[in-house]
C-alpha cells in the first residue's frame, strides 16, 4: 500500500533507528540556537550564505551550508527577500534618461 519496502519500513522503526533521529534532533536544536544568534547578528536578519560567514567570522563554528538551510527549513526560519525598486522599473520603462550615441 505505501510503497515501502518490508526492510525499509522495519529500519524505520528500529530502535537503532530511532536512536539515531532522536540524537539528530538533539543536535539540530543546539544548532539551531547558535543558528538564530547569527540570523538576528546586528539587528538584521540573514540568509543561509550570510549566516554561514557570520558563524565562522564571528563565532567560530563551521557548519555546511546544506546544515544550515535544513535547520532553517526544519524550524521556519525564513530570510527576508528585498523587493525590486520600483523606480529603477519605471525608468527603464519611460527611458527617459536614454541618450544617443553618434559615431
Amino acid at each position: 500500500m505505501a510503497q515501502i519496502s518490508r526492510s525499509g519500513y522495519y529500519n524505520f522503526y528500529s530502535t537503532k533507528s530511532k536512536k539515531v533521529r532522536q540524537s539528530q534532533t538533539e543536535n539540530d536544536e543546539f544548532a539551531r540556537d547558535k543558528i538564530l544568534k547569527a540570523y538576528n547578528f546586528k539587528g538584521r536578519k540573514k540568509g543561509a550564505r550570510q549566516i554561514k560567514m557570520t558563524l565562522e567570522r564571528e563565532y567560530g563554528i563551521i557548519y555546511n551550508l546544506k546544515r544550515i538551510r535544513r535547520i532553517m527549513h526544519r524550524y521556519g526560519i525564513v530570510c527576508p527577500i528585498r523587493k525590486a525598486n520600483p523606480y529603477r522599473r519605471m525608468m527603464k520603462a519611460t527611458k527617459e534618461n536614454r541618450t544617443k550615441r553618434t559615431c
